[in-house]
């Protein structure tokens, strides 16, 4: 069964944008400009994405797979820049956060599909791209709050880190605090949405490979299966992105140098 809308529907869903917003003026909340962009975007986003996988999905060209993900990696790594309160200076401020989410998806998305789902070819569209945009935009996600909450904890704290370091810590010993409620920041959404997925929510594509007729078990057995990979893109990517924050924020010679932070 295939479900058609209409765009009297979605624009009757849209009305509960208009009262959020109203809501967010009536109590001064602030958020109406960027809810409002976001959603603009979002639309547009989906309109081309959907004109465009129309295409890319029914061809077995390797370039153009991989072109898409490429293209999907570059706008996400922008998005994890824009999210930083703090964000690292130079090539490092866009770098960091896009080179950890991408081998975290890359990683997990060619392990799903040479070793678990097996399709011929093994990088075909209609599984490689939508399996790559679910562990990216979630990996994008975590790694985004984790170096967020990083840069945040090192400089509310930087005299207590500075302080163990004039005692004899090294970086990784001083900076371990901070790592640890970076990374708890990062896996939040994942953890939450992993303890809730059954019970509280019923996954979006589970819910249609059952109503498309799929048998129960099978598609909860694919829910799993795309759940522990999201699991561990996100833990990978955000792992590595806080390794990498810390040595960014210091030196060799165990210095904080939140100089390396724009606008610090």
């Amino acid at each position: 069964m295939t479900i058609d809308p209409g765009n009297g529907a979605v624009m009757l869903a849209a009305i509960f944008l208009i009262l959020n917003a109203g809501l967010s003026m009536a109590l001064q909340l602030g958020f109406v400009r960027s809810m409002l962009i976001a959603a603009l975007r979002m639309t547009v986003q989906l309109a081309l994405v959907g004109l465009v996988l129309k295409v890319v999905l029914t061809s077995a060209s390797a370039w153009l797979t991989f072109g898409v993900m490429g293209f999907m990696a570059t706008v996400a790594g922008y998005e994890i820049m824009a999210r930083q309160e703090r964000r690292f200076a130079g090539l490092w401020g866009y770098g960091l956060g896009a080179t950890t989410m991408l081998l975290g998806s890359a990683i997990v998305t060619v392990f799903a599909l040479t070793i678990q789902i097996g399709p011929d070819p093994w990088y075909a569209p209609r599984y490689a791209i939508p399996l790559f945009g679910m562990t990216l935009g979630n990996a994008m996600t975590g790694i985004a709050l984790g170096l967020n909450a990083l840069t945040g904890e090192v400089t509310a704290r930087r005299r207590g880190i500075e302080a163990h370091l004039l005692t004899g810590a090294t970086r990784w010993q001083a900076m371990t605090p901070a790592m640890r409620r970076a990374a708890t920041a990062g896996m939040v959404p994942i953890i939450n949405a992993m303890t809730a997925t059954g019970v509280v929510a019923l996954p979006g594509m589970m819910t249609g490979q059952i109503l498309a007729g799929a048998d129960p078990h099978q598609a909860v057995r694919y829910q799993l299966m795309v759940m522990f990979l999201i699991a561990g893109a996100t833990g990978l990517g955000l792992i590595v992105a806080v390794m990498g924050g810390v040595i960014r924020l210091t030196d060799s010679r165990h210095r904080i140098r939140l100089d390396r932070l724009r606008g610090s």
